[in-house]
């Protein structure tokens, strides 16, 4: 293959992806020159990585196999507009050999590996059969092309259970279950398939021994075209859910520094075995003693920042000089290794509801500075839509420090003056993961999160005298703005009148519990309110962004505020909590869609029925499965009962709240 084809200067980058990594891939390509070009759905048409960009094609409608899938016509979008080179972004077609190959035909430089290379390293099962002629450790499993039942069954067995069903192609956690008996197996095959089919369009599966208590270490590769690769250390991704990466941190915790240099040395020879252009990770899976290669992603990974952090590299800017066709900026023992990085995904998902992808429009995106090693990836603002058709995750928040201490304080800290509002997020949740104790004491494995899943997503506390008085002044401080912009309004002279004073009652309620009354003195005087017996005197005075300065008898405090109608949501030093202010003229009315409803909590495609009609069901039951954000959703029975009704089948497309089934409670006897 002639060299110059595929490695090339040019100024003009299409990024063939939409969300946080596309406006990531944009900042990079502009700080270098390049113009860029940026591609969307319908659903995407106001998106941050559109604006952002010099340019954007319209690929087609939301569903990403008729827009971002869409080879053939992401191909024609770099022709209309002049591209030269694609960068791919992860996810979508990022590993997607087909692609790459187009791109060449198409006369378009593709930002990563080449076919062959992805083609060698992409199958999991394939794979693994190089590593093991390269001498790289492997987890015993069977990663063969017979994929009946019985052959699988037979593997399973073999190797000894527990075991982890697994997709060949793809990532992300999706397409992948642990199997702990032989009874499970079929049922895990079927749903592993089904999934991996639906995300990756290939539904080859693998088998391997599930390791106990594991850890995840992956190591940041990057070779160029003239014969250079470079390991920049690992990265620990032991705090999972689902398989699906929650927390990463770079350098790895757990490894010193002789396995350090062992594991990056696999990592060297793995990617070695095809001769590897680009950026890659292999990734390797620990039982506290060895370490045995899992698969490599033959692309740039979510939690790339954690490395840029701790060698000072940017990954993307080596990326691009790489797909120029130019040398490795350094060398090997020129990759510095500093301080600690750590990074937190944002999703838009509810951990109290077993983590329920969350759809909506943003009304309030607040981010602290990125300043004294803190960084945020985002891929949306204020005003944005979060729609059901693409993966959850929103940003991410990396803090760096000296120590692996001093950043999860740091990344806390920017967690915790993190506020989104309008749809929810799992950011209380990632504050709780990261102070955990065995978190911070490095005592965990990928199991961890789900063993603790219970403390993790308790509901916020309960509200306080601070944040009572927190919801009144909040509610003042929006009528006063408002005041301001009418100039006859009675609440330009709030907090003063010549004689007297004038009282106010609001009533809160948080959750379904009962209702708080506070009341509000003001006029001639100092302010106070009061709560049962308490009196504060009290003041308020503006800040930055949303916050205000809330002062009790003295004593200031940082309070973040969103009123949306009569929700309240506040910030203070106790934490998040969201309050509902009682409509203080009565008539509030709660609708309740029956308990013997089953409907579809967020917009999804209905892929299995796992009940018939009038079958018994007792109370957990599965009845139906969604796929929502290209992840599997199974609805089940509220109640022990009788499936009464079935109104979906397979394949339908069904929006929030449509009714799907209906079961009968069984008779109290």
């Amino acid at each position: 293959m002639d060299r110059a084809k595929l490695y090339r200067r040019f100024r003009t980058l299409l990024i063939a992806n939409r969300g946080e990594i596309a406006c990531r891939v944009i900042r990079s390509a502009r700080a270098m020159g390049l113009r860029t070009v940026a591609v969307y759905s319908e659903a995407d048409r106001d998106a941050m990585h559109v604006a952002m960009a010099d340019e954007a094609v319209l690929l087609g409608p939301a569903r990403a196999r008729d827009s971002y899938l869409n080879i053939e016509r992401v191909i024609e979008a770099g022709r209309q507009t002049g591209a030269e080179a694609i960068h791919p972004g992860y996810g979508f077609l990022s590993e997607n050999a087909e692609f790459a190959e187009a791109c060449l035909k198409a006369g378009l430089v593709f930002v990563g590996p080449t076919a062959e290379m992805m083609t060698a390293m992409g199958s999991k099962s394939g794979s693994k059969a190089l590593m093991e002629k390269a001498g790289v450790p492997l987890v015993p499993g069977y990663h063969g092309e017979a994929q009946d039942e019985a052959t699988l069954s037979n593997a399973a067995n073999k190797i000894g259970f527990p075991v982890l069903v697994k997709a060949s192609a793809g990532g992300g956690g999706r397409g992948m279950r642990v199997v702990n008996s032989a009874g499970e197996l079929a049922a895990a095959i079927v749903s592993a398939k089904r999934e991996a089919k639906a995300a990756f369009g290939d539904d080859r599966m693998l088998i391997e021994k599930y390791v106990q208590n594991p850890r995840h270490i992956e190591v940041q590769i990057i070779g160029d075209s003239h014969g250079n690769l470079l390991s920049l250390w690992e990265r620990e991704c032991t705090l999972q859910r689902r398989h699906q990466k929650v927390i990463e941190e770079a350098p790895s915790p757990t490894l010193d520094a002789n396995q350090r240099e062992r594991v990056c040395d696999a990592a060297r020879r793995a990617a070695a075995a095809v001769n590897y252009v680009g950026a890659g990770t292999i990734e390797f899976v620990s039982d506290g003693k060895e370490v045995f290669f899992i698969e490599m992603n033959t692309r740039l990974q979510v939690e790339h920042p954690v490395t840029e952090l701790i060698t000072s590299v940017d990954l993307v800017e080596w990326q691009l000089r790489v797909a120029f066709g130019e040398k490795l900026p350094l060398a090997q023992n020129e990759i510095k290794l500093n301080g600690h990085a750590i990074e937190a995904r944002v999703y838009a998902e509810n951990p109290q509801k077993n983590f329920m992808p969350s759809v909506g429009r943003i009304r309030t995106w607040q981010t602290p500075d990125a300043v004294d090693g803190l960084r945020i990836d985002a891929g949306y603002r204020a005003g944005d839509a979060v729609s059901p058709y693409y993966d959850a995750m929103l940003a991410k928040v990396i803090a760096w420090a000296p120590t692996r201490q001093a950043a999860i304080e740091r990344l806390n800290r920017g967690l915790e003056e993190t506020d989104v509002r309008g749809i929810i997020t799992n950011i209380p949740f990632l504050s709780a993961l990261i102070t955990h104790p065995n978190v911070r004491a490095n005592t965990i494995d990928t199991g961890f999160i789900e063993r603790e899943l219970k403390k993790l997503t308790e509901a916020s506390g309960t509200a306080g005298d601070l944040e009572l008085c927190a919801a009144v002044a909040a509610i003042v401080n929006d009528e006063q703005k408002a005041a301001r912009k009418e100039a006859h309004s009675p609440w330009q002279t709030f907090g003063w009148m010549p004689v007297g004073q004038r009282q106010r009652v609001f009533s809160f309620r948080q959750g379904q519990g009962a209702e708080q009354k506070v009341t509000l003195r003001y006029g001639n005087g100092p302010s106070t309110i009061s709560i049962g017996k308490h009196q504060f005197v009290f003041a308020i005075s503006p800040a930055d962004g949303g916050s205000f300065d809330l002062t009790l008898d003295g004593v200031k405090t940082r309070v973040t505020a969103v009123i949306e109608g009569h929700e309240l949501y506040l910030r203070t030093r106790n934490g998040r909590f969201d309050l509902h202010w009682v409509d203080p003229f009565g008539g509030e009315t709660e609708e309740h869609v029956g308990e013997d409803k089953i409907v579809a909590p967020l917009p999804g495609t209905v892929v299995a029925l796992l009940a018939e009609e009038g079958a018994t069901l007792e109370k957990g039951a599965a009845i139906l499965t969604l796929e929502v954000m290209k992840m599997e959703q199974t609805l089940r029975a509220p109640f022990a009962g009788t499936l009464k009704k079935i109104r979906c089948k397979v394949g339908d497309i069904v929006g929030e709240g449509v009714e799907l089934a209906e079961v009968e409670p069984t008779a109290a006897s």
